[in-house]
């Protein structure tokens, strides 16, 4: 069984978690892992940690990752379930939202606890560099689970001891978002300094992890509070510094094909710098992934589950691979990788099929087309397909496969972004090769020039009658190609917001979010395919603007913690 050592760490856990009601300052009892002398070796500490990379991250891998990330985020929607994050729309009673919220302050409530049990428990036996190490994880993943939050939420409560509050919630108010991240930013430097450069263990996270985030912390930091559209060019610098340090010293190195990066067995490759690490188990709960049963289009291609018909890339996301929608095709090699079109052959995914003679038999995976409006460009990445592709480790809403964090692909596109930050346009050649690096792994050709922020006015739409700019921007529209379903476009526009509201709101409010359905032009073998909006569906537009861009705070927590709603007060340091 693959990374058996985060399963008996997390079986420890399930217990934990058993008795935990939805109240989001509650935290994991301290005794569970206090009992039997426990914190008493080195394996012991590491074990404490082990949950801390799959259980408390359930809730929000199983639906919310992509209902905030990619729905909202306007790469993926669905054609009937979900639709508040569909169109734009989330609200404080939307289910995933309070999910949401739950998963990130579990995360933080045993960070909290377990920086507390090895401070208080470790015993004489347990290695400094071990104790450091375990904290350093534990405040990994607390500036994690911030840095989504504030993210999603704007201005939340900065909780380091859960104990504080759970008598009294009503005087939990929010910090502002500058404290926020301020806090982020000081648990990944702390992590940066006490992780080691190798995993202790296949999967830890390592000093180039959170240099990592580190890098991504700045990129977002440097927009923070910024007017006019100008990036602080401090944060901006830092933001080169730790991404460069990871691509020339880390030793991770892109895969060269793309596609290998949602092949199985995957895990923990040599591009990935932070994945959730997920275990399959026949009876156990909580440390598996169960994403896929969520995605896969059929359950001719899953284990009892694939309940994803109905989803498929949008309309707008679509448009970014160069090409497709107006030629029908693309040499963008990210698009088979991610999205599945009728026609296309997966020879690792086993499909249920019937042969010429009625016979049910099974093939490679070949993506069919119906002729219908269900027909959508359905979803590929985590879509591992039948148990027997994955060594019979695989049941329904029980998958081995690991959800990435961060990758080193990233890197490369922060530190071209931050070159040009500033600027609108660059043709740095440093900036140039690093964006480059990621672009023709898609099989594209290099480009000679990166620019930001062009409008063009004259291309405006009508949205709810208004007229809408379109805007471009080169380096976000590759991350839209290279991180679609990975969660991670709607940050990528709340990163924007920080500095330019306008062009994000701009983006959100041109992205057609509409039923169609795929032509492919013959099967079997198709060259090209038609994409036709559905006739019915005359909604396609949703407006973004102040009023709805940042998430409610889910109402059942604003029942318990009234004072959520207060005016943000800076964070005390203590320094």
């Amino acid at each position: 069984m693959k990374n058996k050592y985060f399963f008996i760490g997390a079986l420890l856990a399930l217990s934990v978690f058993s008795g935990c009601s939805e109240d989001f300052l509650d935290r994991p009892p301290q005794s569970a892992l206090v009992d039997a002398n426990f914190y008493q070796t080195d394996a012991q500490i590491l074990a404490s940690t082990s949950l801390l990379y799959n259980i408390v991250w359930f809730d929000y891998n199983d639906k919310a990752s992509y209902n905030l990330g990619d729905y909202r985020g306007g790469t993926v929607y669905s054609q009937w379930n979900d639709r508040d994050n569909v169109e734009f729309n989330t609200t404080a009673n939307t289910p995933d939202n309070g999910a949401t919220w739950r998963s990130f302050f579990n995360v933080i409530g045993q960070a909290n606890t377990t920086i507390y049990n090895i401070n208080t428990y470790a015993g004489s036996a347990v290695s400094e560099s071990v104790k450091q190490h375990a904290i350093a994880e534990a405040r990994f993943m607390r500036a994690t689970a911030y840095s989504l939050l504030v993210m999603n939420y704007g201005a939340v409560p900065i909780i380091e001891n859960n104990l504080n509050y759970l008598e009294n919630s009503t005087s939990l108010v929010p910090n502002t978002v500058e404290s926020v991240w301020e806090f982020i930013t000081r648990d990944y430097l702390f992590a940066a300094e006490n992780l080691p450069a190798t995993p202790v263990q296949l999967g830890r996270v390592t000093k180039w992890s959170a240099e990592g985030m580190l890098a991504r912390t700045y990129l977002t930091r440097a927009g923070v509070g910024s007017t006019g559209g100008n990036k602080n060019q401090e944060f901006l610098d830092k933001a080169k510094q730790y991404a460069e340090d990871v691509i020339i010293n880390s030793g991770k190195a892109l895969l060269p094909r793309y596609e290998d990066l949602f092949k199985y067995p995957y895990d923990n490759n040599n591009e990935s710098l932070f994945e959730l690490q997920w275990v399959f188990h026949p009876t156990a709960w909580g440390t598996q992934n169960s994403a896929p049963a969520y995605l896969a289009f059929s359950g001719d291609i899953a284990n009892g589950d694939g309940w994803g018909g109905d989803k498929g890339a949008t309309l707008w996301m679509l448009s970014q691979y160069d090409g497709l929608v107006e030629d029908g095709f693309t040499v963008d090699q990210r698009l088979k990788a991610t999205f599945m079109l009728p026609g296309f052959i997966y020879p690792e995914i086993t499909q249920n099929a019937t042969d010429a003679a009625g016979k049910a038999i099974k093939q490679d995976l070949l993506v069919p087309f119906t002729g219908t409006d269900n027909n959508v460009a359905n979803v590929k990445k985590y879509v591992p397909g039948q148990a027997v592709d994955m060594n019979g480790e695989a049941m329904s809403q029980r998958y081995p496969i690991d959800t990435y964090m961060l990758r080193l692909a990233e890197m490369y596109l922060i530190y071209a972004e931050a070159a040009v930050a500033n600027n609108n346009v660059t043709t740095d050649s440093k900036a140039l090769e690093y964006f480059n690096m990621v672009h023709t792994r898609a099989g594209l050709p290099p480009v000679t020039t990166i620019r930001m922020d062009r409008v063009f006015t004259a291309d405006s739409t009508l949205v709810n009658g208004d007229k809408i700019p379109v805007f471009h921007d080169d380096i976000f529209e590759e991350r839209v190609k290279e991180f679609a379903m990975e969660g991670m476009v709607w940050y990528d526009l709340v990163r924007m917001h920080y500095y330019n509201p306008e062009k994000a709101y701009g983006i959100i409010s041109n992205q057609d979010r509409g039923h169609y359905f795929v032509q492919p032009n013959q099967m079997p073998n198709p060259t090209s395919w038609t994409f036709i909006k559905t006739s019915w569906a005359t909604a396609r537009f949703f407006k973004a603007n102040s009023g709805n861009f940042m998430i409610p705070i889910p109402a059942a927590e604003l029942s318990q913690a009234p004072n959520l709603m207060a005016e943000p007060v800076p964070y005390d340091f203590g320094d």
